[in-house]
């Protein structure tokens, strides 16, 4: 994800126009600190989103680049043991927003102070399991299939490609179970649905099945470079990668496409939570409302490259725009409970199975 994210940092940024938000009607004690993905993410939210949230509301921001989501969760948890906040507002990926959320990391919001989070569709809302909000949606993208398109005339259209004996020794394929969400794709083209994946019995019964993918890989990958170069020369002409990153090249003339299959892509994201020691709730929490804002998430899909997070017909997108994050197909959500509650036994089935 961070490498990705790099990557996009060359594309550069253009300048972004200021949008309304509710003025902070309290005094602040000191700047609000926000934490997001370092490199890219970091820097666009810094040179494009802060300034313009400033102006709207006047909570000036401490823009903090952080670790990998793991890294950083613990980070957060030893200094909110000691009372601190290394940021007030931190970007989380899923799985470490999940293992917060257990652990009562994440301070509640006041929902009726946030007239915006209506906007947002149930699955980027976030909630303890006694009902109060903690967190938002913040970012998304898409991890689609992609093929050269030298290689590929025509564009695939179904996930089912990766079973084809005709696609043999031509893929490339993200390596770990917990971000490749291979099991979630299997499930929903062979099984009618992710809910097989329940049960360890319905997990292995997914992973003997994308294990008949393995004649057709050519490589699992944990280097996004590698592959990114492969499938551009046609050396490993299919696979599965990211939408945007893969639209960039396309811009930059390279001879490959990004594909939403007929059965959806998967819908990765990060989201906005407050950490439990901050003492900058109000403000945090209208830094979170104000994201929530569509014009906001279009322009974050037009210079950041991220699919909104609200429902398209919310922005004034046009069909190029929203093509280029995003698709009208309905996604498939990745199971980020499975790889916390069943983590170290599916990963050494997917090494005893699916890589191995």
């Amino acid at each position: 994800m961070i490498r990705r994210r790099t990557f996009l940092a060359s594309t550069g940024a253009a300048a972004l126009g200021t949008l309304a938000a509710p003025s902070v009607l309290r005094a602040q004690s000191g700047p609000l600190k926000i934490g997001t993905y370092g490199g890219y993410f970091e820097e666009s939210f810094r040179e494009h989103i802060y300034p313009d949230f400033t102006a709207a509301t006047g909570i000036e921001v401490e823009s903090i680049p952080e670790p990998t989501g793991e890294a950083w969760l613990v980070q957060l948890q030893q200094a909110a043991r000691a009372g601190q906040a290394p940021a007030d507002v931190s970007m989380m990926a899923q799985v470490p927003r999940i293992r917060g959320e257990r652990a009562g990391l994440w301070a509640g919001l006041d929902t009726g102070a946030m007239e915006n989070l209506g906007n947002l569709p149930e699955h980027f809302v976030h909630a303890y399991d006694d009902g109060r909000t903690y967190g938002t949606g913040a970012v998304s993208w898409f991890i689609t299939l992609v093929t050269n398109t030298d290689v590929y005339p025509e564009a695939p259209d179904s996930w089912a490609e990766l079973w084809d004996p005709a696609n043999e020794n031509r893929l490339g394929l993200l390596a770990l179970a917990s971000n490749s969400f291979l099991l979630e794709v299997t499930a929903t083209v062979h099984f009618g649905g992710k809910e097989i994946l329940a049960t360890e019995e319905g997990i292995l019964e997914v992973m003997e099945k994308l294990a008949e993918v393995k004649p057709n890989v050519r490589l699992w990958y944990r280097d996004e470079g590698q592959f990114q170069q492969a499938l551009e020369t046609g050396e490993i002409p299919m696979g599965q990668y990211y939408h945007d990153v893969t639209g960039l090249a396309a811009a930059d003339g390279k001879p490959v496409r990004s594909t939403f299959p007929q059965e959806g892509a998967v819908l990765d994201s990060g989201s906005w939570v407050v950490s439990r020691a901050s003492e900058m709730l109000e403000p945090s929490q209208v830094f979170i409302d104000y994201m929530a804002q569509p014009e906001v998430q279009a322009k974050l899909a037009r210079f950041v490259g991220t699919a909104p997070t609200v429902p398209r017909e919310l922005t004034d997108l046009t069909d190029a725009e929203f093509a280029a994050v995003s698709s009208d197909i309905a996604p498939i959500l990745p199971q980020y409970d499975l790889y916390i509650d069943r983590g170290d036994w599916v990963n050494q089935k997917w090494t005893e199975i699916v890589t191995g």
